[in-house]
């Protein structure tokens, strides 16, 4: 819904991007249009086969998939670069690895990854300059904070599929054993590392509204009522408490559509004033997580 606020051209520049992100997707979790995960052997040959396909698209190469030929429209296009490409495949190969984060600064890593760097993907295409870093910083902290949002939200989904986002160590200071997060006995304190994840999606959340106003004015209302709609998404969960996983939260149609009549009404003033405060609660920046990936070796 947000998406169709944009201008045509950068709708379905975006369209295209999301296009490439979710043939990625499904391609390393060998699955369809994001439903259930498929067999996961052989997820390094699917991994090879998403930077196969992804460099020959760079480089002007037929791919054969138009999701990743549609890249290569938009990289022309909008200046995405082959680094920003290979920050968001940094976290397909995390999951082909089977990792998991050990501790806060690698939840935010694999976050920055699988979301941050596709918002500083979506600022290019909607006409971010390549050297305005504090936007492009802010953009991916609404990646990062719609990251988040999918941790707290699909913890039952992914722990039966073997996966936890949460950070080992939380998990060891809660005294709860290794794959066992989601008993009955432990979900008080599941419940506060829930509220201390989405503490910090609140900070960058903040943080992204103050990019926000910098857009143009179709993207800076498409942008804010993505941003409420998904953000609505971890403040149910939390709400909800020991009952967050109950059913699977979801923004429904008329939240929608408060979202986007809330959204342009933000569009027309500047962020509000504790977004400022909020924001400085952010544990890691942009530049920082992209130098631990750097150092860590994970792109």
């Amino acid at each position: 819904m947000a998406s169709l606020l944009f201008d045509r051209e950068t709708r379905e520049r975006v369209w295209l991007l999301y296009a490439w992100c979710r043939a990625c997707d499904d391609l390393a979790d060998a699955q369809d249009m994001g439903g259930a995960l498929g067999d996961q052997s052989g997820a390094d040959e699917r991994l090879a086969t998403i930077r196969e396909r992804t460099a020959k698209a760079l480089a002007g190469e037929d791919s054969g998939d138009p999701a990743f030929d549609g890249l290569a429209v938009i990289a022309r296009e909008c200046g995405l670069t082959s680094a920003m490409c290979d920050d968001v495949i940094a976290g397909f190969a995390l999951d082909a690895a089977d990792w998991r984060p050990r501790d806060e600064a690698d939840m935010l890593q694999y976050c920055f990854h699988v979301a941050g760097a596709v918002g500083v993907m979506m600022a290019r295409v909607m006409g971010v300059p390549d050297d305005d870093e504090d936007t492009l910083d802010r953009a991916c902290d609404l990646g990062i904070a719609f990251q988040l949002a999918n941790i707290v939200r699909d913890l039952w989904e992914d722990d039966a599929a073997g996966r936890c986002y949460l950070p080992v160590e939380w998990l060891v200071e809660a005294d709860i054993p290794p794959g066992q997060h989601m008993k009955p006995n432990y979900r008080g304190p599941l419940v506060a590392m829930v509220a201390r994840a989405c503490g910090h999606a609140r900070a960058y959340e903040a943080s992204a509204r103050i990019g926000a106003a910098r857009l143009p004015g179709r993207s800076r209302w498409a942008i804010l009522a993505a941003t409420g709609i998904y953000g609505s998404i971890a403040r149910k969960v939390e709400m909800a408490g020991a009952h967050g996983w109950d059913h699977r939260a979801f923004t429904g149609r008329f939240e929608k559509i408060a979202s986007v009549a809330a959204a342009a009404r933000a569009s027309l003033r500047p962020p509000p004033t504790e977004c400022a405060e909020l924001a400085k609660g952010r544990p890691l920046t942009r530049r920082a997580l992209a130098e631990r990936a750097r150092v860590k070796g994970y792109a």
